[in-house]
């Protein structure tokens, strides 16, 4: 642990990966953004973002050419990273696997769900960006199903969730619980009432877990941090929304095998 990221136990006693879920301390972003936000897609200043991910890819390891994130599009889509690309070049996903050594594949976040994955035999890595929307559409089961074509087993491969937002601060619609209980009766589980009428508040954590389970991955660990609850620690979309704020930042999440 250091002051810009967390780490997962499971992951981190394994030999030759790196990871990290990049909190919000450690940067030179100001306001708002204040202070490690990796955002490109924000309205940051270029130069602060760009010193931020070079401070979280020095903590990988890797040179900041190195630390790649995709274009996020909310979808189970998922890109075989086998060398770096650039702002322009960012492929459109929501999900990276790799096992090319010495590169650093990662998500970004501010209330969605950031899982990192590794088989550390097979030396192959991943990482997911699991909103509601992309793990309902099926990211995690093709961020696995792409870590196998490169030969990882799910019996090996080691999962983690960084900071989500809790089920205490996720309140939808009527709409959003008739999505998921008309495609699984049993999601009903993941959904208790808000005190708002015709609202409810929404365990993404736990459906996370849920689809990580379906999917084969016994060696899965929550982190059990909370993106909304502590505005000192975390960047929150949601947050941000609620206190009327123009913009957020965002959380990188990476992962990296040494050569």
């Amino acid at each position: 642990m250091t002051d810009l990221m967390l780490q997962a136990p499971s992951l981190g006693k394994l030999a030759g990966i790196r990871h990290g879920f990049f909190t919000r301390t450690g940067g030179v972003s100001q306001g708002i953004y204040a202070s490690l936000n990796g955002g490109v897609g924000s309205n940051d200043a270029p130069d602060k973002v760009a010193e931020n991910r070079a401070r979280m890819a020095a903590s990988m390891g890797v040179t900041p050419g190195r630390l790649v994130t995709p274009y996020q599009i909310h979808s189970p889509d998922v890109v075989v990273a086998g060398e770096p690309w650039t702002r322009e070049t960012r492929p459109r996903a929501d999900a990276v696997v790799t096992r090319t050594p010495q590169l650093a594949i990662g998500v970004s976040t501010a209330d969605c769900g950031p899982l990192l994955f590794a088989d550390a035999d097979a030396r192959v890595i991943g990482a997911a960006h699991a909103g509601w929307r992309g793990a309902f559409t099926g990211v995690i089961e093709s961020t696995v199903a792409a870590m196998e074509k490169l030969g990882a087993a799910r019996s090996r491969i080691v999962a983690a969730l960084g900071p989500t937002i809790s089920q205490p601060n996720y309140e939808v619609g009527p709409e959003f619980v008739t999505r998921f209980v008309a495609a699984d009766a049993g999601n009903a589980r993941f959904f208790k009432d808000s005190g708002r009428a015709g609202h409810a508040l929404f365990d993404l954590n736990g459906y996370i877990a849920a689809r990580i389970q379906q999917a084969g991955i016994m060696n899965y660990v929550d982190l059990g941090l909370c993106t909304y609850a502590e505005p000192g620690r975390f960047y929150s979309f949601r947050r941000a929304t609620h206190l009327g704020e123009p913009d957020y930042g965002r959380h990188v999440n990476a992962i990296a095998m040494s050569t």
